[in-house]
């Protein structure tokens, strides 16, 4: 979606969800109202989440801001990447088959697999005792 040089994405990784919006600026990210290293305290997560700026060579040409709920950190730093590169694509559709071929494009589907009955997780089962 795109709203004069707004542009806004969305990605999703495992339970997280990302709402980014991508305003044109000095390369300022805002992570739940919260600078990006307070928010992202470990780095590989912050290099997640700048990567597909460091790759399209756009890192000082906007400003992002982002809404990220659900799940843990590194599934929140997939998110957010997933939604800057779609946002990305929508502000230089040139970018699409460079971030593509970096896998930047597709979402990360893997969810967390459901406890069964009789079990102790998804397939732990009980210490087994003969007698």
């Amino acid at each position: 979606m795109e709203s004069g040089n707004v542009f806004y994405a969305t990605g999703k990784r495992k339970d997280s969800v990302a709402k980014v919006w991508l305003i044109p600026g000095t390369g300022k990210i805002v992570v739940n109202n919260r600078e990006m290293e307070d928010y992202f305290d470990i780095s590989v997560n912050q290099d997640v989440l700048t990567s597909p700026l460091v790759l399209a060579d756009k890192a000082d040409a906007f400003d992002i801001k982002v809404t990220v709920m659900g799940g843990g950190q590194t599934g929140q730093a997939g998110a957010v990447r997933l939604g800057v590169s779609k946002a990305l694509v929508l502000a230089d559709p040139e970018l699409r088959g460079v971030l593509k071929s970096a896998g930047f494009l597709t979402r990360d589907s893997r969810q967390k697999e459901r406890k069964k009955y009789g079990k102790k997780g998804a397939r732990a089962s009980f210490q087994f005792s003969k007698r």
